[in-house]
C-alpha cells in the first residue's frame, strides 16, 4: 500500500504533533510512506534521514491513500496533486473549523486502524471546472475548485458588475466586490461568511453569492450544478481577480469566465460514524448556548 503525505511548509507546533504520531502509526502497518517533498524539507534530519521514507513531487494512480496535515486550506491544495486520479483523501486537523479535515490528532491511530481495515466511507465531492475567453496560461492546467471560484475588484475601492447568464440566458448585473460560485463543498467557508445557504454535500447544487451586493434585492442563488455560467466583468479598473480556492490569478475586464461543473470528483474518506449533520452541529455549535 502507498500512502501520500501533504502538509503545510511552515511550523506549527500542532502539526509536527500530528505528524510525528501519524508517521509511527505507519510504519507500524507497514505501508509504503512517500511524503511531499517540500514538506519533508521542514523534518527534522532524523525523518530526513530515515531509509523507511521516500518523497512525491506528484503522485499518479499507483497511490492508495493520501492524508493531509492541517486545516481545510491544506486539502484544498492537496487536491492540486490528486487532480482527477481519484486517490482518497483522509485529513487529519490542526486548524479550526475543519468541515473536510475531520479526524483530530488524538483520533488518529484509532482512525487510521479503521481504515485500514476497510471500516470507512467515502464521501464524493463536486467540483467546478474554469475556461476563460481568452485563454489564461496561469489556469489551463489547474483549472478546478473544490470549495468555490470568486470574482472580486482588485486595486480598488469602487465596486464593479458582474454580468452573470445561466446557460446563456441572462440572470443580472451584480453591482458588488464580487461574487462568488461555490460548490456544497465550498458552501461553508466564503460563501457562507457573505451569507450564503448551507448546501448538504451530495446535493447537486451550486450557490450564487454576491459579495457585499450594492443592489439591496440581491440575493444568495441556489442553481442546478448542470448549469453553465458565463461571467463578465466591468469596472473602473481594467482587471480584476478570479480565485479558484487559494489559487488567485489576474485577468483584463474583457475576460469571458465560463464556469461548469468538472468531470471528476475528489473522494474525502470519512470515519463511519461521521456525518454531515454532526459535523455541522459541532463546527457551529447549534444547539449550543454557551451562557450555560
Amino acid at each position: 500500500m502507498k500512502v501520500a503525505i501533504y502538509g503545510q511548509n511552515y511550523a506549527k507546533e500542532s502539526s509536527q504533533k500530528a505528524f510525528e504520531i501519524l508517521l509511527e502509526v505507519l510504519l507500524s502497518h507497514k505501508v509504503g510512506i512517500f511524503i511531499e517533498e517540500d514538506f519533508l524539507k521542514h523534518q527534522n534530519e532524523a525523518i530526513q534521514r530515515s531509509s523507511a521514507i521516500r518523497t512525491f513531487k506528484t503522485l499518479d494512480n499507483s497511490y492508495n491513500l493520501l492524508i493531509s496535515i492541517g486545516g481545510d486550506g491544506t486539502i484544498l491544495r492537496a487536491i492540486t496533486y490528486v487532480r482527477d486520479l481519484g486517490i482518497p483523501i483522509v485529513g487529519i486537523n490542526t486548524g479550526r473549523l475543519g468541515f473536510l479535515a475531520t479526524i483530530q490528532t488524538d483520533e488518529i491511530e484509532t482512525a487510521l486502524s479503521e481504515i485500514f481495515n476497510g471500516e470507512y466511507k467515502i464521501s464524493e465531492r463536486s467540483l467546478l471546472s474554469v475556461s476563460t475567453i481568452p485563454k489564461n496560461k496561469d489556469i489551463e492546467d489547474t483549472n478546478f475548485a473544490l470549495n468555490e471560484i470568486a470574482l472580486s475588484r482588485k486595486n480598488t475601492t469602487s465596486m464593479i458588475t458582474v454580468n452573470t447568464l445561466l446557460n446563456e440566458e441572462y440572470l443580472t448585473s451584480y453591482w458588488a466586490d464580487g461574487l462568488i460560485l461555490s460548490t456544497p463543498t465550498g458552501s461553508t467557508g466564503y460563501s457562507l461568511s457573505c451569507g450564503g445557504p448551507v448546501i448538504a454535500p451530495d446535493a447537486n447544487n451550486f450557490a450564487l453569492t454576491p459579495i457585499a451586493p450594492h443592489n439591496l434585492s440581491a440575493r444568495p442563488l441556489i442553481i442546478p450544478d448542470s448549469t453553465t455560467i458565463t461571467l463578465r466583468v466591468d469596472g473602473r479598473e481594467d482587471q480584476f481577480l478570479m480565485s479558484l480556492d487559494s489559487r488567485i490569478v489576474t485577468l483584463p475586464n474583457t475576460t469571458i469566465v465560463t464556469v461548469k461543473k468538472a468531470d471528476f470528483v475528489i473522494k474525502m474518506v470519512e470515519r463511519l460514524e461521521e456525518t454531515f449533520l454532526d459535523t455541522l452541529r459541532k463546527k457551529l455549535l447549534w444547539g449550543e448556548d454557551r451562557r450555560n
